[in-house]
């Protein structure tokens, strides 16, 4: 399948609202039916403005993270949408990729759903 792969980039402590831009990013796509995110914490990077953002020893707030979701285009289009009428502002790429599955279909019993929240299978 066709597609895109659309990453978000953010800081650990980002809020929108009650929740983290991270945490807020994945109930979105959630919301609009994307069933699959990954989530990179990255030890540091310099954000489109030039600033230096790092993990540190002691404080994780300003670590780098990563949002990224392979998407159809519709999808791609209704996430931006999404971002862009909640009005947070965030930088992101949006690549051509080309995605499926193989190996064929997952075994019953071996499906396990993970959350942010809760780190064991439900």
């Amino acid at each position: 399948m066709n597609g895109y792969q659309l990453t978000f980039y953010t800081e650990q402590s980002r809020r929108h609202g009650p929740r983290t831009v991270c945490e807020w990013l994945l109930h979105e796509a959630k919301q609009l039916g994307i069933h699959g995110a990954t989530v990179i914490n990255c030890a540091e990077g310099t954000g489109h403005a030039g600033a230096h953002h790092a993990a540190h020893v002691l404080k994780l707030t300003d670590q780098p993270v990563q949002i990224i979701l392979a998407v159809t285009e519709d999808e791609a289009q209704r996430m931006l949408d999404v971002v862009k009428a909640a009005q947070v502002h965030l930088f992101y790429t949006r690549s051509p990729i080309e995605f499926g599955v193989l190996g064929g279909d997952a075994p019953h019993g071996e499906k396990k759903h993970f959350s942010i929240f809760r780190h064991k299978p439900q």
